[in-house]
């Protein structure tokens, strides 16, 4: 039978006060359990470590100092763990692995961690830009601590808060008719030449919008990076259709765009959080509620598209 934490607890504590009733009262256990504890002992290493004397209490011999010594190290070790993990747990250091699947992230990521976490901190942060499926295994098999990610393909084991729905907008070059009205109908835009967001999800999500048949005119591209929509959309190649804008209406291309919302009532995208409800590290914790603040407060306004 292994040697338990509480047998070696109850045997140093014995030993300590050389008397089985004063370690009983100090643990606040049966006097019982103490001396079941140095039958333990005794039992494991097969050897006699304690003399009990009815009137003096017990005593160890030679075998049973070096015995209790060595528990109490262990012990000593033990505790030593427990306190090393407590203050990994609650302290604002280490790494802060985040996983996201939110193309804008660049957009609201840094203020996000502005408000909690000082630029002088001790944490290193660890920032991967990844596909929803990719986000919630990483999450899963403990590469990531947190990922952001869209919840609309979630799966049953990922833990998750939502941050934000945000419904469907229309992209379009700044100079184009369209970019005049303050909302814009799918029949318009089933019109114009499309640019697509090709990402998991997003594809399919954005050429579902559009009744079958109606469209008029072709997807003249497939991007996989918003940045890249965004260039060519700019550049006068055809519109797009997101859900998140980032806070500057300046392309890579140099060329300014203009997003406005669409007058028809479409299913939005949720943006959520994910990550380990049961066992969050305070940088964690720190992290999901700076997240939530900034979408209770402004980063709802700065990244979704209202009519």
């Amino acid at each position: 039978m292994a040697l338990t934490l509480k047998a070696m607890t109850y045997f140093t504590t014995a030993l300590r006060h050389g008397n089985i009733t004063k370690a009983a009262t100090e643990l606040n256990i049966a006097a019982s359990a103490i001396s079941g504890a140095i039958d333990q002992v005794e039992a494991e290493f097969d050897l006699r470590l304690v003399t009990r004397q009815r009137a003096k209490g017990i005593q160890a011999n030679a075998n049973g100092r070096k015995i209790a010594e060595k528990c109490a190290r262990l012990l000593e070790e033990y505790q030593s763990v427990l306190s090393d993990g407590a203050d990994l747990k609650h302290a604002l250091n280490g790494t802060l692995r985040i996983g996201y699947y939110a193309p804008i992230a660049p957009a609201f990521l840094p203020q996000i961690l502005d408000s909690f976490l000082p630029t002088n901190s001790a944490m290193t942060l660890d920032l991967v830009e990844c596909d929803n499926d990719a986000a919630q295994d990483g999450l899963l098999n403990g590469a990531f601590d947190v990922i952001l990610f869209v919840a609309e393909g979630v799966r049953a084991p990922v833990d998750y808060e939502p941050l934000v729905a945000a419904p469907p907008y229309c992209l379009l070059p700044e100079v184009h008719p369209l970019s005049h009205q303050p909302t814009v109908s799918m029949a318009q835009i089933a019109r114009e030449p499309l640019v697509v967001l090709n990402r998991p999800i997003a594809a399919a999500y954005y050429t579902g919008l559009f009744k079958p048949g109606s469209r008029s005119a072709p997807v003249v591209a497939y991007a996989n990076s918003t940045e890249m929509v965004r260039s060519l959309v700019a550049a006068g190649r055809g519109c797009a259709i997101l859900n998140m804008r980032p806070q500057t209406s300046e392309s890579y291309f140099g060329a300014r765009v203009v997003a406005r919302p669409i007058s028809e009532d479409l299913t939005p995208l949720t943006l959520a959080i994910g990550y380990d409800k049961a066992r969050p590290r305070r940088s964690v914790t720190e992290f999901v509620r700076a997240c939530h603040a900034h979408f209770a407060i402004a980063g709802k306004a700065q990244c979704i598209v209202q009519s």
